[in-house]
């Protein structure tokens, strides 16, 4: 832990990560929610929701998603929760217009999230004219953000990425959704929410 000239504990370093982590009957030291982007920010320093000042201190890129785990330098492990975030969704009516609209995205290296039949990005003017042009359909939605990786990505979390469950333990009070939920179980709803945290889509004209 990092320390202050006083001796006072400052903040706990995160040194790796547990991908995909099941705490079981353990809790996690604190939880940390994020988004894409400050999951993926080198040396970030944050807090969890029960007061854990942390300091990324990891020894490499690796791309942290919802529901792994922070291992700090103490041992204790910290929770990893995907903020809920603006994001637009793209559906198509035909396979082919949601290729083109793929290769658009791929084209301009943006962070995507591909479902079983649309794609997830973050807000973007410039691409969402050429898709719109594409005959696409552009909905405004907020949920978690987990795009597609790269390489170091898939070699930071293939060992442990592969046949697991999803840990499912409560994070009350938390509008995000649960750890490693995949995207696309999520349903659509047009009615107003009440404060629960489902999706919200929002259509653009």
């Amino acid at each position: 832990m990092s320390r202050d000239v006083e001796g006072t504990t400052v903040m706990a370093r995160a040194i790796a990560v547990k991908a995909q982590h099941e705490f079981g009957a353990a809790m996690p030291a604190d939880t940390v929610v994020l988004d894409f982007a400050d999951r993926n920010r080198p040396g970030l320093k944050t807090s969890g929701v029960r007061g854990l000042a942390i300091e990324f201190d990891l020894p490499e890129a690796i791309m942290l998603r919802g529901g792994d785990a922070l291992v700090l330098d103490d041992g204790r492990l910290v929770d990893v929760v995907a903020a809920p975030e603006q994001l637009i969704e793209l559906r198509s009516r035909t396979p082919g217009d949601l290729v083109r609209a793929a290769l658009q995205i791929g084209s301009r290296h943006l962070a995507a999230q591909v479902l079983p039949n649309g794609i997830r990005l973050r807000p973007d003017a410039a691409i969402e004219t050429v898709l719109a042009a594409l005959g696409v359909k552009i909905t405004s939605i907020e949920t978690s953000f987990d795009p597609e990786g790269g390489a170091y990505a898939a070699s930071a979390h293939d060992h442990d990425h592969h046949d697991h469950d999803h840990h499912g333990h409560d994070h009350a009070g938390h509008g995000h959704e649960a750890h490693g939920h995949k995207a696309d179980d999520h349903k659509h709803h047009d009615h107003d929410h009440g404060g629960h945290d489902h999706d919200h889509h929002h259509p653009h004209d």
